[in-house]
């Protein structure tokens, strides 16, 4: 087969593509998308500081909650593909891309409100919430202290503790990620220069937060998905599973042959897992 595919490539003139060396897609980490042009943005106060946001289609509203030291434009792909159906919001979070913040320390709980105080500045009573790694940590907390404020949540890479989280110093794609948010960072943070210290303080979060409790977890009646890439660098498979199993009526999927930067990797597999979940599962 390999000499007959070689005989063929020859004849039309291309070159023999090398099939065995191909990288795995869960070993690439693509460019950043943009975000389309959006029906509003601009900044909203909450919670003392100015949070930046794009409103994006119409319909029912989702709001896409971006992982640490990320972005909203980390969603231009999934926003693309959500406004044919939805009205879709975005935001970054505090003293993350062109949102400010002030001297509270950073801690989930924290952002959760920042979600919620958004919410109340775009009178907007519910939403469904499409979370990645700790915007999906964001999802389970609103999911927990505000289930009235919840549709559905559909939980990316979320870990339920810091002993969910794996050694992400030995992934080369995880820290290809952290240099490129640094890029991002200097050219379109208020605080440019600052990289270092925000660096250093969400990595401190990471290493202390969260701590949902099983209790939380089983007080969860918001329809959830969990959801990992099953070559996620950075949560351990055993972490995912056991939040899908404390999560009352929650389901379980490990999207396959990506890892914690499934919807860059393979975006129109993640789309499609969003757009099923969310037209597909009834709220309770």
């Amino acid at each position: 087969m390999r000499q007959l595919l070689a005989i063929v490539c020859l004849l039309i003139g291309m070159a023999v593509p090398r099939i065995a060396d191909a990288e795995p897609q869960w070993l690439s980490l693509p460019p950043t998308p943009t975000l389309p042009t959006s029906t509003r943005s601009g900044y909203a106060p909450v919670n003392g500081i100015k949070i930046w946001y794009a409103v994006f289609g119409s319909g029912l509203p989702v709001v896409m909650l971006h992982g640490g030291l990320a972005n909203s434009n980390y969603w231009g792909n999934q926003v693309r593909a959500l406004t044919r159906h939805y009205q879709v919001i975005v935001m970054d979070s505090r003293g993350h891309g062109r949102s400010t913040r002030n001297g509270q320390p950073y801690g989930y709980e924290l952002m959760a409100s920042d979600v919620i105080g958004l919410m109340d500045y775009l009178k907007i009573r519910k939403v469904a919430i499409v979370g990645w790694s700790d915007g999906a940590i964001l999802g389970l907390e609103i999911a927990i202290d505000h289930p009235e404020r919840l549709t559905k949540l559909f939980a990316f890479a979320a870990n339920s503790d810091p002993s969910g989280v794996q050694d992400i110093a030995r992934s080369a794609v995880f820290n290809a990620y952290i240099a490129r948010a640094a890029t991002e960072y200097r050219q379109i943070s208020p605080t440019p220069d600052q990289y270092p210290t925000f660096l250093e303080q969400i990595g401190k979060m990471w290493g202390t937060q969260p701590h949902i409790t099983v209790e939380q977890l089983h007080r969860i009646t918001t329809p959830t998905w969990i959801v990992d890439g099953d070559h996620d660098e950075a949560i351990k498979r055993e972490n995912t599973e056991f939040m899908a199993s404390q999560i009352p009526n929650s389901g379980l999927l490990l999207q396959p042959q990506v890892s914690h930067f499934s919807f860059l990797q393979d975006p129109m597999q993640f789309n499609t897992d969003v757009l099923h979940f969310l037209e597909h599962t009834k709220e309770q």
